[in-house]
């Protein structure tokens, strides 16, 4: 039986009947665990190339095959939301994702274990837009920085701290843990919302355009996997695979966008980015993503490289930076209801550049305080950006157009991911070879550290140039005002 939540309150926390804490927690509880999954398998992925006798660019599947699923997946989320009830669609991508967990876990070849992270990955890909449009109904504008902070404990933390995580786990418990670890959690949080879990979205069941759905699983699919391609082959993004990945796939997207702007009922309303803060928000989103699932990437491999550090210690190393970004998360959010998004992210930005930029001069030599610091900065910086940034864009959209707004962020993450991790990596296998070519003892063991550092050098290079375009971007933001509210006030 279905739990309503219908009301004269224009929200749902203004209803002195519904506890808004339970549902909170119930959201919170499983997305934590689903969206751990984003890195949890990072430092694991040097283990799992021995383990099933693997490349990079084979077990790198595991990252980007996760974020190609989540791509194909969230754009369908702005209709599912209006399909289905709030309760039917956490409880279903809960259940999806502890079956694919289970699978992963029990997996005794690689094809299998990829295809329990894939499962895995249908259910986290919903778990996002459905937390996003729930608390945007349940909240005013005036109260959502400081839940939105509480969400990013979420997104932000749960990602940071699970390379710390899986490198202890898989030191001393073996990668299978990873998974086996997350289940009770999984099956707690769909008792638990199956108990206090109530209905937020109003269930309107618009019409389902098949084109739409057709072009959207084709335009972020093949884009998704062209850049993760890139570093398969020695062509790089020259390779027919890729070239052809990447046509297939901005051509579905191109189509996917124009057949939207056409609908009176759009899968995924692009309208959003009429809102100029909206735009500004996603494109700040878009490269803090691409910095931090890069960074997260790079940095593990880097310390079990030519540092020769344990997986073990290289999540230690991580952990500082992890937890105090998730300290962080709520304060930023208050701090954005307080202060507005300026004197947050123009001072943050400026401290991510400078970041990236230490973070380029790394060397076999580097100490390990150095990391430490580098990935506390950015971590930081990162919590001081992207919660207010988002926050700030989803304020000036009006109710009708939340599902869509969420949509389009969430689709757009696994994309960022997925182009960040793939084009830093291809950047650094590329300038390893390039510098293993011109070496005169390219199997020296020395020599083989230091053009991993010169890849790892190139790579933070890119990243302080890509986060230098953020700090000049900052300096353009406002704090936005809901169109909806503003448009009455005008009237």
């Amino acid at each position: 039986m279905e739990k309503n939540s219908t009301s004269r309150y224009e929200y749902l926390s203004d209803n002195p009947d519904i506890k808004t804490l339970p549902i909170m927690l119930s959201l919170i509880i499983g997305a934590f665990f689903a969206i751990l999954n984003e890195t949890l398998l990072n430092i694991a992925l040097t283990t799992l190339m021995v383990e099933f006798d693997i490349n990079l660019p084979t077990v790198q599947w595991m990252a980007t095959g996760f974020m190609l699923v989540m791509g194909i997946v969230i754009p369908v989320s702005a209709l599912l939301i209006q399909w289905f009830t709030t309760r039917q669609l956490f409880l279903g991508t809960m259940i999806i994702f502890t079956i694919g967990t289970t699978i992963a876990a029990s997996a005794p070849t690689f094809g299998i274990l990829l295809t329990g992270r894939l499962i895995q990955a249908v259910g986290t890909g919903m778990l996002m837009p459905i937390m996003f449009n729930v608390f945007l109904l349940m909240y005013p504008p005036h109260k959502r920085g400081r839940i939105m902070g509480i969400v990013g404990l979420v997104i932000m933390f749960a990602p940071a701290i699970g390379p710390t995580l899986s490198g202890i786990i898989v030191e001393y418990l073996g990668w299978r843990f990873l998974f086996i670890t997350v289940i009770p959690f999984s099956l707690f949080s769909i008792v638990f919302a199956y108990f206090f879990l109530v209905n937020v979205s109003e269930v309107t069941r618009p019409k389902i355009d098949i084109p739409s759905i057709v072009f959207s699983t084709v335009g972020f699919g093949a884009t998704i996997y062209g850049f993760s391609s890139v570093g398969e082959s020695e062509a790089g993004f020259l390779s027919p695979v890729v070239l052809l990945s990447l046509l297939l796939g901005i051509s579905g997207i191109f189509l996917f966008a124009y057949r939207q702007l056409r609908l009176d009922e759009p899968i995924m309303d692009l309208r959003v980015f009429k809102y100029p803060m909206y735009r500004h928000a996603v494109i700040m989103f878009l490269i803090i993503i691409m910095t931090m699932f890069a960074s997260e990437i790079i940095l593990p491999i880097y310390m079990q490289g030519p540092l020769a550090l344990s997986a073990a210690t290289a999540g230690i190393l991580l952990l500082p930076g992890s937890l105090l970004n998730g300290a962080l998360s709520p304060f930023m959010g208050q701090l954005f209801d307080k202060v507005g998004p300026r004197p947050m992210m123009i001072p943050a930005t400026i401290v991510l550049s400078g970041t990236m930029f230490m973070m380029s001069r790394l060397d076999t030599d580097s100490s390990v305080w150095m990391i430490v610091i580098g990935f506390l900065l950015l971590m930081i910086s990162v919590s001081a950006i992207m919660m207010p940034a988002q926050t700030n864009g989803l304020n000036q959209l009006p109710k009708r157009l939340y599902p869509h707004g969420t949509a389009v962020i969430s689709t757009l993450q696994p994309m960022a991911g997925a182009i960040g991790v793939s084009v830093f990596i291809s950047i650094l296998n590329a300038r390893q070879a390039s510098y293993l070519s011109n070496a005169e003892t390219p199997d020296d063991p020395a020599t083989i550290d230091l053009a991993m550092v010169a890849g790892v050098e190139l790579v933070y290079f890119i990243a302080f140039v890509v986060s230098t375009i953020a700090a000049v971007m900052a300096l353009r933001v406002y704090r936005a005002r809901p169109v909806d509210i503003a448009e009455t006030e005008a009237k």
